[in-house]
């Protein structure tokens, strides 16, 4: 039963206090409006006190008073209405269309805090999604079902990246009329999301992107609230209507830094470099919502996008979503200013569940064992240059100069590729063994020898 109260204890910024309420819920929708019902906004109940709540408005209340407001209390959470039919549409951070589409008309809504998943229900990721970017579907590949955040630096191209996997991603062939992505982008600028759209348009993609944006000059509890809406849209695409869902978001620090300013309105104590205490727990709220069910088709695959505080890994956002996810991409400020595209670096990223989605049945054969000897020949080549700048590269060995042309050719080959570039899997794969070729035999120590006699040749010394 929605009820109205016509009293206001406080106005502070954006929360307004109340009491003498009556079965108010946490969390529950709420209408703002003027005396005369000429202004409405909305709010959400983000603490209770006994008798006493207060509410985070959607917006701001520069010249209100606690005389001239009324508040309606909807008995219900925040939800949103849901088909099929989003696909293709594009939404503001609260679920409210805003590419002149007109309203989702549906009989189903959703709370947008959603459920937890059971955790004995939850099926093991299997299957890859091939991004059509060599350096993360060859030594970090994105496994259906999995979260595997991208941890970069202002200035550095995440948002191209972003662009560049919603255009390419694809699962199997047999599969590909099941697969969908859901875009939220958390406090951008216009421009930005102006970028993201006309990409996805000139692609041809927009058809299957459902997409979220929150502007950066929209109201800060909506910055909170928009994973939510695109994460729920994702779960309901994948256990409703079983399809494969990718989920990319940019930037979670934007969605930290709105819960650090709404913590401190709310005068909690707060933690490491002013975050609320309870940072890990609502990251984890939204992290933990991708994954697969036992008996559903569907999954939900996350990619969150994060910039490091001056490009910090040890900052509370990164340091966090690192306990909480399977792996990391990391985008390199170094790589960058070489002119690598996209500039992924690739000794300090991982995926915790590749080898669970690759090989034979999955990838390749080849994929393990090719992935672990360029990880590895990479790795010695960062030891090499290190040493070649002390003595010079004169006097370095002959294999240490091998190992440096390796690296030279795996950055400029493998690492780099235009924002248009779609490689598959095999283009990949095949790519990495014409760079081994580079060094001899008996540097290639992490590859079974029937692979090295198939893809290499036995005149390779």
């Amino acid at each position: 039963m929605k009820k109205e109260y016509l009293t206001l204890d406080k106005i502070e910024g954006s929360l307004i206090e109340l009491s003498n309420l009556h079965k108010v819920s946490y969390g529950e929708v709420v209408k703002i409006k003027s005396k005369d019902d000429k202004k409405e906004e909305f709010g959400q109940v983000i603490k209770i006190d006994e008798d006493k709540a207060v509410v985070q408005v959607f917006g701001n209340n520069l010249g209100v008073s606690t005389e001239n407001r009324k508040v309606e209390f909807s008995a219900h959470p925040f939800e949103i209405p849901l088909s099929k039919d989003i696909l293709g549409r594009v939404f503001n951070g609260t679920g409210t269309p805003i590419d002149k589409g007109g309203p989702i008309y549906s009989k189903d809504v959703y709370n947008v805090n959603g459920r937890p998943i059971n955790p004995a229900s939850r099926e093991y990721p299997r299957n890859f999604i091939q991004t059509g970017i060599s350096s993360i579907d060859a030594l970090m590949t994105l496994i259906r079902g999995q979260k595997l955040p991208i941890f970069s630096g202002s200035g550095l191209p995440h948002n191209e990246i972003a662009a560049q996997i919603v255009r390419q991603a694809k699962i199997s062939d047999t599969e590909g009329d099941n697969f969908a992505i859901v875009f939220a982008a958390i406090g951008v600028k216009h421009d930005e999301a102006d970028f993201f759209r006309e990409s996805f348009k000139n692609s041809g993609v927009i058809d299957k992107v459902a997409m979220y944006i929150n502007f950066a000059d929209d109201p800060i509890m909506e910055r909170l609230i928009a994973p939510k809406c695109a994460l729920t849209a994702a779960e309901y695409l994948a256990y409703k209507e079983n399809k494969h869902v990718l989920v990319i978001m940019t930037d979670i620090t934007a969605y930290a830094e709105a819960l650090r300013e709404v913590s401190s309105s709310r005068e909690e104590v707060p933690s490491r470099k002013g975050y609320p205490g309870h940072l890990y727990s609502d990251l984890a709220s939204l992290y933990e919502r991708a994954g697969m069910i036992k008996g559903i088709d569907g999954s939900v695959t996350l990619i969150p996008i994060l910039t490091m505080p001056n490009d910090d890994i040890t900052h509370p956002i990164p340091d966090l979503t690192g306990y909480i996810t399977e792996g990391q991409i990391v985008v390199s400020r170094d790589l960058s200013s070489k002119g690598v595209y996209p500039p992924i670096d690739v000794l300090p990223s991982l995926s915790r569940l590749m080898k669970d989605g690759i090989g034979e049945g999955y990838t390749r054969e080849d994929h393990p064992d090719l992935s672990s000897q360029l990880f590895a020949s990479y790795s010695k080549v960062q030891e090499t240059r290190a040493l070649a700048q002390i003595i010079g590269e004169d006097d370095i060995s002959d294999d240490d100069k091998l190992l440096l042309k390796f690296g030279e050719e795996f950055e400029e080959k493998f690492l780099s590729q235009d924002e248009t570039e779609n490689r598959s899997i095999e283009e990949t794969l095949d790519l990495g063994w014409k760079l081994l070729k580079i060094l001899p035999s008996r540097m290639i120590d992490r590859i079974d020898p029937k692979l090295k006699q198939k893809y290499l040749g036995e005149n390779n010394g």
